[in-house]
């Protein structure tokens, strides 16, 4: 038995304690022979996955702008580990306040009078060298004292060191600081694991998605053998979605019981965090989460304001429905009044479809049946709502700020994006075996002012061209 991993993965993170293992694996040659014949998933705990935001942090560091870093994103995203090993392999040094964990230094930082003090309070709490080019300073869990971001500005005058801060409800907190350093900070964004990722994941070769990648720019069908092994991690992927613990768990023990373990985790620690950071607003937040599941099954997938306390007014719960977007929680998809170019132009606030952030903790949250049917591949179940939740999940890691579109006389695109050559092309989604059946897409193509002059549907099938309309396996989500 091998004790390395095969699997294209970027670090591997040992949960037992290295020196120990040495002096064992040293002094006693028959625990060693005996540990060999467990599964080496007890001794090497979780593995890193594979992130695409790690290139987004080399661009920061190599760029030099003296700018601090901001990673924000979902809670449980992966943020503050993908820092961590960022910052092993580029510093001697790794200074790392979690101001959540740490009241004390919470109220040093927070009452900082000017930047002199927050850097005089920040190396007190020092427990490495701080060597000036050789040492990164890391403050996480930065939306406990968001107004030190506004002292950003002065620290990076310095140009003593390098600043990352990392957050996970700073699209909620951080509107209520005085001023945003602007210029003085870059942003990254994490997201859960995209459907590429989750392939690395896996341990899927880089030359299959290559080869998925060319079909869908060549428009020719996949090979058999590939498109079945994409499809299945497609399925895998509905069930332990992108959360990094689920999905560490899943592959590695390919266990749903205790992947929905993790994801109940995530799913608590969203209510605490509502209960927290939302206070007065907290009761309508939390209802509005627990309604998702059921208003993304619907029929039509708008939220029904009247669902939440018998009010039909979205108006009136507008800022609650944004606070999960801002929490980034959720995933707003808007309607436009019709899919022309700019999108944005079009957008009506009031009218909105709400998705999970994440397909895996959506699919956990309806229930173990609706597990049970993806692990079947049920022909007769209608998977829609939990497709499209991947989908809109995709388009939005990979840079589109997705819209739908619905009116009377032509019926509702699922989505509609803005494609090359400022054109927009609308994407339906299906799971059944009527994918040929989009009225709506077909009468959005003869609308001449619309100028759309693809579609596309995103089904179980291969690639097939018909006309105007472009079929496509569903995971080719990740290439549009």
């Amino acid at each position: 038995m091998s004790l390395f991993c095969c699997r294209p993965i970027a670090f591997v993170d040992l949960q037992v304690d290295i020196q120990y293992l040495q002096t064992r694996l040293q002094i006693d040659k028959t625990w060693f022979i005996i540990s060999l014949q467990i599964d080496i998933t007890q001794v090497i705990g979780v593995i890193m996955l594979k992130r695409k935001a790690w290139n987004q942090l080399e661009d920061w560091r190599e760029g030099k702008t003296h700018q601090a870093l901001l990673v924000t994103g979902a809670r449980q995203i992966g943020k503050t580990f993908l820092v961590r090993e960022f910052a092993r392999a580029n510093w001697e040094h790794l200074f790392e306040l979690n101001l959540l964990e740490n009241s004390v230094a919470r109220e040093a930082v927070s009452t900082a009078a000017n930047a002199r003090e927050l850097f005089m309070r920040l190396t007190a709490y020092a427990d490495v060298p701080l060597v000036p080019g050789k040492t990164l300073i890391f403050i996480d869990e930065i939306q406990e004292a968001a107004d030190a971001l506004t002292l950003v500005k002065f620290l990076m005058e310095r140009g003593d060191f390098e600043y990352v801060l990392s957050g996970s409800m700073l699209g909620v907190e951080l509107k209520s600081i005085r001023s945003a350093p602007v210029g003085f900070m870059s942003t990254v964004t994490m997201y859960p694991l995209d459907f590429e990722e989750y392939c690395w994941a896996n341990g899927l070769a880089p030359e299959i998605v290559a080869e998925a990648r060319r079909c869908f720019a060549e428009r020719e069908k996949v090979d058999e053998f590939v498109h079945a092994r994409l499809m299945e991690l497609f399925h895998r992927y509905l069930i332990s979605g992108g959360m990094p613990e689920p999905v560490n768990v899943f592959v590695r023990t390919d266990s749903v019981p205790e992947t929905r373990l993790q994801q109940e985790a995530i799913v608590g620690q969203y209510r605490l965090d509502i209960s927290k950071y939302a206070r007065s607003r907290a009761r309508v937040v939390r209802r509005i989460f627990d309604l998702m599941p059921e208003e993304i099954s619907r029929q039509d997938k708008r939220f029904k304001a009247g669902s939440i306390a018998g009010d039909s007014h979205v108006d009136r719960y507008e800022n609650d429905f944004m606070w999960l977007a801002d929490a980034n929680v959720s995933i707003p998809v808007y309607n436009v009044s019709e899919p022309r170019y700019p999108l944005s132009m079009s957008q009506e606030s009031t009218k909105f479809k709400l998705f999970s952030n994440d397909v895996g903790i959506l699919t956990y949250q309806c229930g173990m049946d609706v597990v049970r049917d993806i692990v079947n591949r049920r022909p007769d179940i209608n998977f829609g709502a939990i497709y499209e939740n991947a989908v809109a999940q995709e388009l939005l890691a990979h840079g589109h700020a997705p819209f739908y579109f619905k009116n009377r006389g032509v019926g509702e695109l699922d989505f509609v994006v803005q494609g090359p050559r400022q054109r927009v092309v609308p994407v339906e989604v299906k799971s059944g075996k009527s994918y040929k059946r989009h009225s709506a897409l077909t009468k959005s193509l003869s609308v001449e002012n619309w100028g759309i002059e693809q579609a596309i549907v995103l089904y179980d099938g291969n690639v097939e061209e018909d006309g105007k309309v472009l079929y496509l396996p569903v995971y080719m989500a990740m290439f549009i």
